[in-house]
């Protein structure tokens, strides 16, 4: 079953905004992007340089619910023609940070299974938690063993700041 990342359906965008939000409501929704309300992010995004980009439901919405039921699902995606970020939203206070890993890299390896990756110049992967919003931990072996196999760099922060 191929799996299209890029399905309008599940895209919210193009938005150019220097500051906004993702959020993740947790009833069974999809998580989405925010202007208004930062009391509702989990995590803020940082787009300084006012660049257009493409938010995309990945859980609920790109992979449902009733699909690869083995495989774990990050929640969504921003992408631009230079970035492809993917980003993971927690809200608990512990135990969060490998398995929003595992999240991600389940996500990235699907990614990898259906679409070219290498046209981006830049590729991160955010693990994002509400309750940590500043840079939490700065673990240098996780992140270069994440980086020689994915290609992609790892923060765990609730800030995604686009370069």
């Amino acid at each position: 079953m191929n799996i299209n990342f890029f399905n309008p359906g599940c895209q919210e965008g193009p938005i150019d905004a220097p500051r906004f939000g993702l959020c993740d409501n947790k009833k069974g929704g999809k998580a989405y992007t925010n202007i208004e309300e930062p009391d509702t992010w989990v995590a803020e995004v940082k787009n300084n340089k006012q660049i257009s980009l493409v938010f995309t439901a990945i859980d609920k919405c790109v992979i449902r619910d009733n699909e690869y039921h083995d495989r774990g699902r990050c929640d969504a995606m921003i992408t631009s023609n230079e970035h492809l970020y993917f980003i993971e939203l927690k809200d608990q206070a512990r135990n969060w940070v490998s398995d929003a890993i595992r999240q991600l890299e389940s996500t990235i390896q699907l990614f990898v299974e259906n679409h070219e990756m290498t046209k981006y110049k830049h590729k991160k992967a955010f693990a994002c938690n509400r309750k940590y919003k500043r840079f939490q931990e700065i673990d240098n072996e996780r992140n270069l063993s994440f980086f020689r196999k994915y290609k992609v760099r790892l923060d765990v922060q609730a800030e995604v700041i686009i370069v």
